[in-house]
């Protein structure tokens, strides 16, 4: 059986809330049973230092989180579940710098958090200083995220939606790793979960420590029943039916409960229940559920030495099995080797694929996907945009067929020499050195691929 690998990392920032184990911990840990499937789950204790300088903070949340995910039910085994703690990987860090090494800065510029931020400068009037107050670990932020995926070549990632931007870099560093040094990294996949839910937060806006909005997730019994009669509603009164469309209580509500208990409360709202009721019905579901996970809690957060030997656990057996010996394996690729012993043959053989011709794929500021063919630092060919990367791959196929269906066409566009067109007229592709060189450049290609 083909083993995928998963990898969930979670920010060790802040205490753990009911949106963040409806719409992250409850799925993964479910998700951790999948047959088939080695999971690696980690805290980011190294990602906090980016907007966290407290220590106190940062050691407390991590603790509270260790336990929210074990009490939750997560059950490391080191065999099919790994839980670690991301700074106790002492080849991360190492590996941020390989990769740091081929990533292009011109992609980072692009990174959106990294974008945001200078766009709040500008707003603030600091045009002329733009990276005001921003740090070189927020701008590295993607690297290091690639590191952690890649570390232990994981196959998907499950991510938000505006998270996705940070995968496709990583598949980028990868590409660009083993263009220069071999095939050492799978491309890491987005895995997008539609069906998960984003829960409002008691204001009605999503559940989010950035708007005081969130009800913990082991909040005592008390503070919880408070907290959700807090949440607010409209001024209808009982009796009176209510919309379940845009209702945070019964959104909340809807994901703690069965579908028949959802259908029931939905029923309650075209009859009219009051407010107060409709709370107390809520406060009883989600209390239900918590509860036995809060008295785990608890237990655990009592034994933090236990929480920390777990954890060096996870990391001992995940670096002795997974992490070094990898590791090792990228510092020999890249040439950081025993000095007595010299592989020249091997050396040579590299240096000469490594002068072949690639292509490199893309995605540009208006969202689209390109490629190119580049010989060393020569651009032999640019493409067009292309609406998915698959189409672009498709494009790339083609051209791989050499000497096949591809049609070189004279053209004036820019300082292009000619044009590619496909089966029906459409330019895709522009060429910036003569159409011999390109078609030499993809001969060798087709003769590197049909070498044994």
């Amino acid at each position: 059986m083909t083993v995928t690998r998963i990898l969930t990392g979670i920010t060790t920032s802040g205490t753990p809330h009911l949106g963040n184990y409806v719409g992250a911990i409850r799925p993964a840990v479910a998700a951790s049973r999948t047959p088939g499937s080695q999971n690696f789950y980690f805290l980011a204790d190294l990602h906090a230092l980016i907007k966290v300088q407290d220590p106190a903070k940062v050691q407390r949340s991590t603790l509270e989180i260790a336990a929210s995910w074990l009490a939750c039910g997560l059950q490391p085994d080191n065999d099919r579940v790994w839980f670690y703690r991301q700074s106790d990987i002492h080849e991360i860090p190492e590996l941020t710098w390989f990769l740091t090494c081929v990533a292009s800065k011109g992609l980072l510029n692009r990174a959106h958090a990294y974008k945001a931020a200078v766009d709040r400068n500008r707003a603030e009037g600091l045009e002329d200083q733009e990276d005001h107050g921003i740090t070189a670990g927020l701008f590295m932020y993607p690297v290091l995220m690639a590191a952690d995926i890649m570390i232990f070549n994981a196959h998907k990632v499950p991510v938000g939606r505006d998270q996705i931007q940070h995968i496709e870099m990583a598949r980028d560093f990868a590409q660009r790793f083993n263009h220069l040094y071999g095939d050492h990294f799978v491309l890491p996949e987005a895995m997008i979960e539609e069906h998960v839910a984003t829960l409002p937060g008691l204001d009605g806006r999503k559940m989010s420590k950035s708007y005081d909005n969130t009800i913990p997730l082991f909040a005592p019994r008390d503070q919880l029943k408070k907290l959700i009669f807090s949440i607010v509603t409209d001024s209808r009164m009982p009796g009176e039916a209510k919309d379940t469309e845009g209702s945070a209580l019964f959104q909340l509500y809807q994901a703690f409960a069965s579908a028949e208990e959802t259908e029931a409360m939905r029923a309650a709202f075209a009859d009219g229940i009051g407010w107060g009721d409709a709370k107390q019905r809520l406060f009883e579901r989600v209390d239900a559920e918590i509860a036995p996970l809060r008295d785990r809690y608890e237990t655990l957060m009592a034994k933090p030495a236990l929480i920390e030997q777990q954890l060096l656990d996870g990391a001992r057996t995940a670096r002795e099995r997974l992490g070094t010996p990898f590791m090792r394996q990228l510092r020999e690729a890249v040439g950081l080797r025993n000095l007595s012993k010299m592989p020249a043959e091997a050396d040579s053989t590299r240096e000469k694929s490594a002068t072949l011709p690639a292509f490199k794929q893309y995605r540009e500021r208006d969202g689209k996907f390109y490629f190119k063919l580049v010989d060393g630092d020569a651009v032999l060919l640019q493409s067009a945009g292309f609406e998915s990367p698959k189409d672009a791959g498709k494009a790339i196929a083609m051209l791989r067929k050499y000497p096949g269906d591809a049609e070189f066409a004279v053209t004036s566009r820019n300082d292009a020499v000619f044009a590619l067109r496909d089966s029906t007229g459409h330019e895709y592709a522009w060429g910036f050195a003569s159409s011999e060189a390109v078609r030499a450049a993809l001969a060798r290609l087709a003769e590197a691929e049909a070498a044994p």
